[in-house]
C-alpha cells in the first residue's frame, strides 16, 4: 500500500465532514467570520483534494459584526439515497459572550454538490453542531450538542438526538439526551450518526478544541439509545493518547496535553467515510503548531486516518493504536501521487469574476467595491472601512498553508488622503493583521509605501520605514518564514527587491496569539494572506491589482 501526507487540506479547514456519492468525495469544513460560507472540496482518491465551492454564497447569513471566532460553525454534508438530494446542516455561532454560545442552526438541500442550495430551513437554538441522518425506513434525525448554562451542571452539555421534519424544519417528538461523552475528556461536541452491522454509532469530538482534543465513539441498538461507549475509555484518534481527567472542565486549550513527539497536534472532530472497496476512513481536523511554541497559524486543517472495525464490532484505527499520524495508508484503488504543491496560487484577473480562492471577512464580495470589469485584466478594490472593521473592510484573502512561502502582487493606487491605503499582508481578524501599503506622504507630496500593523486590537505605524513611490505603481512582496514576516517591493519588474524595515515577529497571528471573545483562548480559525484597500475619506479611491502569487516553500510533509 502508498502512503500519503497529511493534511490533505492544509491551511483554514476544519470540522471536516465527509461523504462518499459514487465515486466522488466531498469534504465541507467551517468559515467562521469568512465569506462565502462553508468550504466544499472534491477528491476522487481521497488524497489529493481541491476546492469546488461554497455553500453559503448569496447573503444567506450575515456575518457582519462577527466576534473571533464565531460565525459559521461546523457544517454537516449528508447525501439521502432515496431522494438523491445533498443535504448540508451548519450553525451560525451569534454570541460567545458569558459562555452562552447563542447559536441558530439551519439545513439546506441540493440536487448537486454545487448547488443551487435551498433556502436555509430553520433547526434548532438548542446548541451547535447540528448533523443530519437519513435512516433506511425513511425516517431523518438531527443530532447536536444541548449546550448547558446552568450553574452545578456538567459543561459543555448533553448530545441530543430527534427525529425531525426536513421539509418543514420541524422537530418531530421530544429531544433525547444521550450522552456528555463516551470518556473522561470531557467537552462532548459535532456528534454524527451512522448505522453499520445493526448498530447505530455516535461519532464525537471531545476534549475540547485545543491540544486534548479527540474522537469519541459509542453505539447503540436503538437510535436514541441507550449507547454504551468504546470499551478502551479512551478516544479513538487523538494527538495525545494519555489518559485525561476533565469533565465539565470548558478549558479548549490543554496545554498540558501537548504530544512532544507528534508534529501532527490536537486531531480530532471526525467524520466516517466508506469506500467502494469496503475501506473506511477518518477525516478529522488538525493543526501544526510552529516549532518550540502552542501557537497555530495555520489555524486547524483536515487530515486522514485509516479505520477498521474489530472482531466484536467498534471501530479503531488500522494499526490498531489512537494516535494519528501524519501519514496515512491510501485506499487499495489509490497509486498517487500526491500533489505536495497542489496549494500555490497564481492568479491573474481576466475572469468576470475573482478566482473562487478569495475569501472575504464579515461581508460577502460584491461588485459594487470589487470586480474584475471596470478596468479588465486587473482586480479592481475599491477602498472602504479601515480593517478594523467588523463591517465593510475591502479586503480579498487567501487561506495560508504552509509555514514557509512567498505572496506577491502588483498594484496601482494613487491616493489624496492620509486615511487611503492599498497593498498587501496577512490577516487573522478585524483586531490583528499587518500591511505593506502604499499611503499618502505625512505632508501629503508623495506615495510612500511603508508598513501598517494592528496587534491585539492596537495601531501600530511604521513610519521611520518608508519609501518614496514613484507613477503610484508598486511590486509588493511579503516573505513569511515560521512566524516571521519580511516586507520587500520595487518599481518595476527588472529591479532588486528592496527590504523594508526588518522582519516582524507576527506569531501573535495564531489561533492561540489573537484577542478573541473573553473566557476563549483566542480564536480557531487561522491566517490569511491578502490584497485589499481602505478608504476613510470619501470611499472614492480604487486599487488595481494585475495579479496575486503564493508559492509555498515548504509542503505540508516538510512543514
Amino acid at each position: 500500500m502508498t502512503s500519503f501526507n497529511n493534511p490533505i487540506i492544509p491551511g483554514m479547514a476544519p470540522d471536516p465532514s465527509i461523504i462518499r456519492v459514487d465515486h466522488d468525495y466531498y469534504i465541507a469544513t467551517s468559515t467562521f467570520h469568512w465569506n462565502p460560507g462553508v468550504q466544499i472540496f472534491h477528491s476522487r482518491d481521497l488524497v489529493n483534494w481541491s476546492l469546488i465551492t461554497y455553500a453559503l454564497q448569496h447573503d444567506e447569513v450575515n456575518l457582519r459584526g462577527t466576534n473571533t471566532p464565531a460565525g459559521i460553525w461546523a457544517p454537516h454534508l449528508s447525501y439521502d439515497e432515496q431522494t438523491h438530494k445533498y443535504w448540508l446542516a451548519y450553525s451560525h455561532m451569534q454570541n460567545m459572550a458569558g459562555r452562552e454560545f447563542n447559536a441558530d442552526s439551519y439545513a439546506m438541500s441540493a440536487d448537486s454538490i454545487y448547488g443551487p442550495w435551498s433556502a436555509p430551513v430553520y433547526l434548532t437554538s438548542i446548541g451547535f453542531d447540528p448533523a443530519l441522518f437519513h435512516d433506511a425506513d425513511g425516517k431523518h434525525y438531527v443530532s447536536i450538542l444541548e449546550w448547558e448554562t446552568r450553574t452545578g451542571y456538567q459543561a459543555p452539555g448533553h448530545i441530543v438526538i430527534a427525529e425531525i421534519d426536513l421539509e418543514n424544519g420541524g422537530i418531530i417528538g421530544d429531544w433525547h439526551r444521550v450522552t456528555t461523552g463516551f470518556t473522561t475528556r470531557g467537552c462532548a461536541e459535532a456528534p454524527q450518526l451512522y448505522h453499520h452491522d445493526g448498530y447505530y454509532y455516535l461519532l464525537i469530538a471531545a476534549g475540547g478544541t485545543g491540544y486534548a482534543h479527540g474522537v469519541e465513539i459509542g453505539r447503540a441498538k436503538q437510535i436514541f439509545g441507550p449507547y454504551e461507549p468504546n470499551p478502551t475509555g479512551e478516544p479513538i484518534i487523538t494527538s495525545s493518547p494519555q489518559h485525561l481527567f476533565s469533565l465539565g472542565d470548558p478549558d479548549a486549550g490543554h496545554f498540558e496535553m501537548i504530544n512532544p513527539h507528534s508534529r501532527m497536534q490536537k486531531a480530532g472532530h471526525g467524520s466516517l467515510v466508506q469506500t467502494p472497496d469496503d475501506e473506511w476512513y477518518v477525516a478529522h481536523l488538525m493543526s501544526r503548531p510552529l516549532k518550540g511554541t502552542t501557537l497555530n497559524p495555520l489555524g486547524r486543517e483536515t487530515s486522514l486516518q485509516k479505520m477498521t472495525w474489530t472482531s466484536d464490532g467498534w471501530l479503531q484505527m488500522a494499526d490498531g493504536s489512537n494516535l494519528a499520524k501524519s501519514t496515512f495508508e491510501g485506499p487499495r484503488a489509490t497509486s498517487g501521487p500526491q500533489d505536495l504543491t497542489a496549494d500555490d496560487l497564481d492568479i491573474t484577473f481576466q475572469t468576470v469574476t475573482p478566482d473562487q480562492h478569495f475569501m472575504t471577512p464579515y461581508q460577502s464580495q460584491t461588485t459594487d467595491w470589487v470586480n474584475t470589469t471596470e478596468r479588465p485584466g486587473y482586480l479592481r478594490i475599491h477602498g472602504r472601512n479601515s480593517f478594523f472593521s467588523q463591517v465593510n473592510p475591502a479586503i480579498m484573502a487567501t487561506r495560508a498553508t504552509s509555514l514557509n512561502y512567498t505572496v506577491q502582487t502588483t498594484v496601482d493606487f494613487a491616493p489624496v488622503h492620509y486615511s487611503q491605503t492599498a497593498g498587501l499582508g496577512l490577516y487573522y481578524d478585524s483586531n490583528n493583521w499587518i500591511y505593506l501599503c502604499l499611503c499618502p506622504s505625512a505632508d501629503g507630496q508623495h506615495t510612500i509605501v511603508k508598513v501598517l500593523q494592528a496587534k491585539l486590537g492596537d495601531r501600530l505605524d511604521h513610519r521611520f520605514d518608508v519609501a518614496i513611490v514613484p507613477a503610484n505603481h508598486a511590486d509588493l512582496k511579503l516573505d513569511y518564514v515560521n512566524g516571521q514576516a519580511t516586507f520587500a517591493y520595487r518599481f518595476t519588474a527588472t529591479e532588486d527587491w528592496l527590504t523594508l524595515g526588518s522582519a516582524y515577529d507576527v506569531t501573535y497571528l495564531s489561533d492561540e496569539g489573537v484577542n478573541g471573545e473573553p473566557g476563549e483562548i483566542g480564536g480557531f480559525t487561522g491566517l490569511f494572506n491578502f490584497i485589499g484597500s481602505v478608504d476613510a475619506y470619501q470611499h472614492a479611491s480604487v486599487a488595481d491589482f494585475s495579479h496575486y502569487q503564493v508559492r509555498n516553500h515548504l509542503t505540508r510533509k516538510e512543514n
